[in-house]
């Protein structure tokens, strides 16, 4: 007929575009892929960051935040080696909930110079029951600069976790 005889349907194009799949594997961790990488702009925080996780009238809990550049909260167990990682164990969180990310941050100095410090972000990981700081639920995948004394809550967890630097505590 019209030269098409030998097809047996249409013809697959070749595809050099990326299929996604190197990225993929420079997020694997343990065989667990992470849903959140660390930017070029990732840095050791250098002051003594604190996290405080309180939970009804119990003690809190501390958690050192200038061990590690990036911490992820979620429910993934295969993560619990994973340094940084933090268990939320509430049903409503995500098993990669969230991120708290230490970032490079220039400022210019007004005299011409680069003022250059490493800060705390929070991001949220596209959940379902959201990450809230402060109070008011953050759009997901953007970086939201912590302050001290901000508090944050993941999904409907009843815990909440509040940023300090080690210089404001107690004083």
């Amino acid at each position: 007929g019209d030269g098409e005889d030998e097809e047996d349907g249409p013809k697959e194009e070749k595809s050099f575009g990326l299929s996604g799949l190197l990225a993929a594997e420079t997020r694997m961790w343990q065989g667990v892929e992470l849903k959140f990488i660390e930017p070029a702009e990732a840095r050791m925080p250098d002051k003594k960051w604190r996290l405080y996780e309180f939970k009804g009238d119990n003690d809190p809990k501390v958690l050192h935040l200038h061990r590690v550049s990036c911490y992820i909260f979620g429910r993934d167990r295969h993560l619990n080696k994973y340094p940084g990682y933090v268990a939320t164990d509430h049903p409503s969180c995500s098993k990669q909930h969230a991120v708290i990310q230490f970032r490079l941050h220039e400022k210019d100095d007004g005299v011409g110079g680069v003022l250059l410090t490493v800060k705390p972000y929070l991001m949220d990981l596209e959940t379902t029951n959201g990450t809230f700081l402060n109070g008011d639920k953050i759009e997901d995948q953007r970086y939201y600069e912590l302050k001290e004394r901000d508090t944050i809550k993941f999904g409907n967890s009843s815990r909440d976790y509040v940023v300090l630097l080690d210089s404001s505590t107690g004083k």
